[in-house]
């Protein structure tokens, strides 16, 4: 069976199944007061609606922190936060930046990941620049306080 028929690379709640149990093997931690009890978990939480989706999106993952009440899921503290582009496409996107031996153009990406060229752009460039040697600039939310 090849690694592409895994079902977190084409469901969405099972990629957030996935990246949890690879970035919190011992159970979820708050990224803001780093809470590990009384973690609760909030199903069925929808988007605001909007004419694309009129019902809203369905926000898998999403998490509470008992201590301090803030929600949140995975995604926040790396290259994923900020971004509205699907999780099961960022792991795919991800393989294939990591397999390929000549690397992938963002080109290739909208073609392949079927989302606009602007967007596969903007997820090659945060998976090379997690790649990168070195410390880490802040990703996400943070990023937009270090220019004033």
């Amino acid at each position: 069976m090849s690694v592409l028929a895994k079902p977190y690379f084409h469901n969405e709640a099972a990629a957030f199944e996935h990246v949890e149990s690879v970035l919190w093997a011992n159970g979820p931690v708050c990224p803001h007061c780093g809470g590990v009890e009384r973690i609760y978990v909030l199903k069925g939480v929808r988007s605001k609606p909007s004419k694309k989706n009129p019902q809203g999106v369905e926000r898998h993952g999403l998490k509470k922190c008992g201590q301090c009440s803030k929600q949140f899921t995975v995604r926040i503290g790396t290259i994923l936060e900020e971004s509205h582009i699907e999780l099961h496409k960022w792991l795919q996107a991800i393989h294939l930046l990591v397999s390929s031996k000549n690397g992938v153009s963002a080109h290739q990406l909208h073609r392949v990941l079927e989302i606009t060229y602007k967007s596969a752009w903007f997820l090659a460039h945060r998976i090379r620049e997690a790649m990168r040697a070195g410390d880490l600039a802040p990703m996400g939310g943070q990023w937009h306080d270090l220019g004033g």
